[in-house]
């Protein structure tokens, strides 16, 4: 192992680690990414094993309390209604993410000006939408151009057939005259450049068997490693040292697949760790200078975690729906009722998503938390004979708002297996998203009763989805203000000049769509700031 000083470290192989290594390649700067989960081959994924539907409860949970692998940490979700979910190893939640790839709209950016709650952003989606542009094309993602929900941009691949059940919902949505457009997705319509286009087995969350998924294992990560990028696995990051003579990181201590603490020095350090990581390990890094965390002056670290609370309405149709048929989450999405409103009872919006079915014996098991298992016996045969061929749905997916007692904090007692402490999410839905939960379960029946359906199911709670944490963002905030933000406008802390931070706990706001897109397009803005004000970064 060198453990010899490098000009670029950056902690996590993730979506954004992968995207902002890629973006610093031009400056020919050594970089060196740690990765504390493994290199996952392709021929290891369930998707390519028979019985890969049992993979979804053990070893390939997006769960890591279920998982429990030597590479995951435990994260205490007692004091929460919804628990993250994640994958640690190169790639990270891109391995089983669904490939949904929603931009964020340009109100997301301005909803302290537009609508009186959260704060702006301290850029706005112009800036962002050539970044977009980018990240769309070294992805490979497939959609239809001209969405008037957007400004202008067109996907570089045709978009992926939406299939009958996709048809079937877009009538019920031209029915009632709203919104609808073919999900943009991060999946491959045609074959390009070596990868193969989507084969429609529905295991997208199993890890891509046919490579069409974007998952930067299969798209920067190939970049990069032939571009001489140090890929380091195993590489668990305890702690971010920092000089106190000076202020500034100087590297990180890790946990090496040797079973020893190392040290690795470098000249500039970036966190890509997600919006539950991030914050881990930067209240884990204390010092003389930072007691309560690195970076942490303004005691925002950790502060307004937000999630995308979901629920799920269903309709049983006259003709099969070939549902399981095609990637799992990605059909057509509606944003009829994504702004602000003051008639409805609450502020900002929410979307409407159409995603696929699952497979059958998740289906069985009640989904992907076993949270209802459909009974034994007769009406086991019933529901799988006469309903689970005739489904369609729509998820509701709302935009959550900042509120600082939505947290990460360190657990006093929990521990990874490397003895370092893990995360406590405290977190609780505010009246606002549940009246637009409410809102949004009401217009999806509508929807699924002018498109035909003939019964809906509902969960009959008004409970959300308790695995419903893929999306963590908000707990290291974007922000000019030192007192009320941890990053600046182009994710340099505020409070150590060489320390950067690119996932999704810089979000300001959350929007009402799936993050990833966001995500990386923020990691080519935030690499492209660095080369631009490279000569005088650490002022």
């Amino acid at each position: 192992m060198n453990n010899d000083p490098v000009d670029v470290l950056i902690i996590g192989a993730g979506a954004s680690g992968a995207a902002i290594a890629w973006s610093l390649l031009e400056t020919r700067m050594r970089i060196l990414c740690l990765e504390q989960g493994d290199h996952l081959p392709d021929k290891d994924f369930p998707s390519r094993h028979e019985d890969y539907e049992i993979a979804r409860y053990g070893a390939f949970s997006c769960d890591p309390n279920v998982r429990r692998l030597q590479q995951d940490y435990p994260i205490n979700s007692d004091d929460s209604c919804i628990t993250p979910v994640n994958w640690n190893g190169v790639g990270g939640s891109t391995i089983n993410f669904l490939g949904h790839w929603p931009r964020m709209r340009p109100s997301d950016f301005r909803t302290k000006s537009l609508d009186g709650v959260g704060e702006d952003w301290p850029l706005d989606y112009h800036t962002l939408a050539p970044f977009y542009d980018m990240n769309d094309h070294n992805t490979g993602v497939s959609g239809l151009g001209g969405n008037p929900a957007y400004p202008d941009y067109k996907p570089p691949h045709p978009p992926i057939p939406i299939g009958k059940l996709g048809q079937t919902l877009a009538r019920g949505f031209n029915e009632k005259g709203w919104h609808w457009w073919p999900s943009d997705v991060a999946i491959l319509s045609e074959d390009d450049d070596g990868r193969q286009k989507c084969v429609n087995a529905g295991t997208c969350d199993l890890g891509c068997a046919a490579g069409a998924k974007g998952g930067t294992n299969f798209t920067y990560w190939p970049m990069l490693e032939n571009a001489g990028v140090e890929l380091r696995t195993r590489a668990r990051v305890r702690e971010i040292l920092v000089d106190e003579s000076t202020g500034f990181a100087t590297g990180v201590l890790f946990h090496g697949a040797d079973g020893r603490v190392h040290e690795q020095k470098a000249e500039l350090v970036i966190v890509a760790c997600n919006g539950v990581g991030t914050p881990r390990l930067l209240l884990n890094s204390k010092s003389r200078l930072f007691p309560d965390g690195l970076a942490n002056r303004s005691g925002k670290v950790g502060k307004n975690l937000m999630f995308h609370p979901l629920t799920g309405v269903a309709g049983v149709f006259e003709e099969p729906m070939k549902g399981h048929e095609g990637p799992m989450a990605c059909s057509i999405l509606s944003q009829e009722f994504y702004e602000s409103d003051p008639t409805r009872g609450f502020v900002r919006g929410y979307g409407l998503h159409s995603g696929r079915s699952t497979t059958p014996m998740t289906y069985a098991l009640g989904g992907y938390g076993i949270d209802s298992p459909i009974p034994w016996g007769a009406e086991h045969r019933e529901i799988m004979d006469n309903v689970y061929p005739y489904l369609a749905g729509l998820t509701v997916v709302t935009e959550d708002l900042p509120e600082e007692h939505n947290c990460v904090t360190l657990d006093p007692d929990l521990t990874d297996s490397d003895g370092i402490p893990a995360p406590k999410i405290t977190y609780k839905l505010g009246d606002n998203t549940r009246a637009m939960l409410r809102h949004g379960e009401d217009r999806a029946k509508e929807v699924l009763l002018a498109a035909g359906a003939k019964r809906i199911l509902t969960k009959g709670d008004d409970k959300v989805w308790w695995r419903a944490g893929w999306h963590q963002m908000g707990t290291c905030r974007l922000g000019n203000n030192p007192e009320t933000s941890v990053v600046n406008s182009w994710g340099r802390c505020h409070d150590v000049k060489n320390l950067f931070i690119v996932d999704g706990s810089i979000f300001v706001t959350a929007g009402a769509v799936n993050p990833t897109s966001t995500i990386q397009a923020l990691a080519l803005y935030i690499g492209d700031q660095i080369k631009t004000n490279i000569a005088t970064l650490f002022d």
